[in-house]
């Protein structure tokens, strides 16, 4: 299932969704940029690798140790990587921010990404492979959409036909998906959690971080009349 959009206005314009979207934008065309010994050592240098951290907190370097939980949340792997990323953040970005306002969202995206590099780091403890990309902050918006709109209905793309179908189908599917991948690898891979390149946890970690999160920060007052929230 793929989704095209939502039927769900929003009624302030989306400045931090928008910048998310540039900037992960920016940063994959600076890759472009880099040749492949470049490219690797930047993605090693700012992407979020579990053994490194887990060696920079016991030598007490914290800051080159936590960096990269933020920085790899704007590095993409590739083409797809970043439009099938930024095509979900586009679609579901804008209606979070309208309830919780620009700075809030900013705040609730990055609080995102980080519980779901928390969890994968949890699966991946000793794991070399860095982790790239803002599926784990999506994620987090994703679950904040799950609670706030679930009846929203979103037209969808499956095989070969479109329709319309409830949101809280659509994301409760893609996160039983993540939830069941990660499960069946990390048992086949001795709970290592590798899933062939895809962060699956970070996806479960990201979504739940969103959905426990969304009813802990205040709504935006409303500029405009309550029946238009409704």
């Amino acid at each position: 299932m793929f989704p095209i959009r939502d039927d769900v206005p929003h009624y302030t314009t989306p400045w931090v969704n928008y910048f998310l979207i540039a900037l992960n934008t920016l940063v994959f065309l600076f890759e472009l940029t880099l040749g492949p010994h470049h490219l690797d050592a930047f993605l090693f240098s700012f992407g979020l690798v579990p053994a490194n951290l887990t060696a920079g907190l016991h030598a007490g370097a914290y800051a080159a140790a936590l960096l990269p939980v933020l920085t790899s949340m704007f590095i993409h792997a590739g083409w797809l990587h970043i439009i099938f990323n930024m095509w979900w953040l586009w679609i579901f970005g804008d209606n979070v921010e309208d309830w919780l306002g620009h700075f809030r969202y900013l705040i609730f995206y990055l609080l995102s990404g980080l519980g779901a590099s928390l969890v994968h780091i949890m699966f991946n403890l000793g794991s070399k492979v860095p982790s790239v990309g803002a599926s784990g902050a999506i994620a987090g918006v994703m679950g904040a959409y799950f609670v706030l709109f679930p009846s929203a209905r979103v037209l969808t793309f499956i095989f070969v036909f479109f329709t319309w179908l409830p949101a809280w189908l659509i994301l409760g599917y893609w996160f039983v998906l993540q939830f069941l991948s990660g499960a069946a690898t990390s048992i086949a891979a001795g709970r290592q959690g590798s899933s062939g390149g895809i962060a699956v946890w970070a996806h479960v970690g990201g979504f739940l971080t969103g959905v426990a999160m969304i009813k802990l920060f205040p709504r935006r007052a409303p500029r405009y009349s309550s029946r238009a929230w409704q």
